[in-house]
């Protein structure tokens, strides 16, 4: 049996069209998928990095792009508003839903989703919605609690460890596959591909640094 991790974050819309197209992408395959939850900024931290939607104009390319990958899928999709937003209280969830050490079902992955994507723009964090949501998913364990907080702390100081730089990235076989178009690359790869068993990908990601920007 092969095993996939999938890092998300329900704040990204490339997260959400990639969960919805990943059993496209393991059709044929005996594939268990760990679904991983984070925080993205905890990433982009780390990384001195900032968000799409950080950037004006590729704020506004983002959903322009998003918007249209989402009908040529056939995805639901319906920016939330605001957008970004906090995703601390759906993250937890995420990790509650999970018993300790464990990791969420993907009906659990889909509820905290379409949470987001689907309501028509509303907001992620309103309380009441929280609370409804909260109440659907019934999670094993407290989601305010210390130990829930501090997993999902380990879980991002984890994925910085692996080398992750944003999400969704897609873990197989120790190989990483960033994004929503990586995931024909994940399927070449779960078929034994020859390419991968060359020195390409190693050669391939172990280039020397150009010019540097300070």
């Amino acid at each position: 049996m092969k095993t996939v991790d999938f890092w998300f974050d329900v704040l990204s819309p490339y997260a959400w069209l990639a969960f919805e197209r990943l059993p496209q992408a393991l059709e044929g395959h005996s594939v268990v998928v760990n679904y991983q939850p984070l925080l993205l900024a905890g990433l982009l931290a780390h990384w001195g990095q900032k968000g799409p939607a950080e950037i004006t104009p590729k704020r506004a390319w983002t959903y322009r792009q998003v918007a249209w990958l989402a009908q040529q899928q056939g995805t639901p999709l319906q920016l939330p508003k605001p957008h970004p937003f906090n995703p601390l209280a759906l993250q937890r969830l995420a990790v509650a839903a999970a018993p300790a050490g464990g990791t969420p079902s993907r009906r659990t992955v889909e509820l905290l989703f379409r949470h987001v994507w689907c309501r028509d723009g509303a907001d992620p964090n309103g309380a009441e919605a929280l609370a409804a949501l909260a109440a659907t998913v019934a999670p094993q364990r407290d989601p305010a609690s210390d130990a829930v907080k501090a997993a999902l702390r380990e879980r991002t100081d984890a994925a910085v460890a692996l080398g992750l730089f944003g999400v969704p990235t897609l873990v197989y076989a120790g190989r990483q596959f960033f994004g929503l178009d990586a995931l024909p690359m994940l399927r070449a790869a779960l078929a034994g591909e020859a390419w991968f068993d060359t020195p390409a990908w190693d050669d391939a990601g172990n280039q020397p640094p150009g010019l540097q920007r300070r």
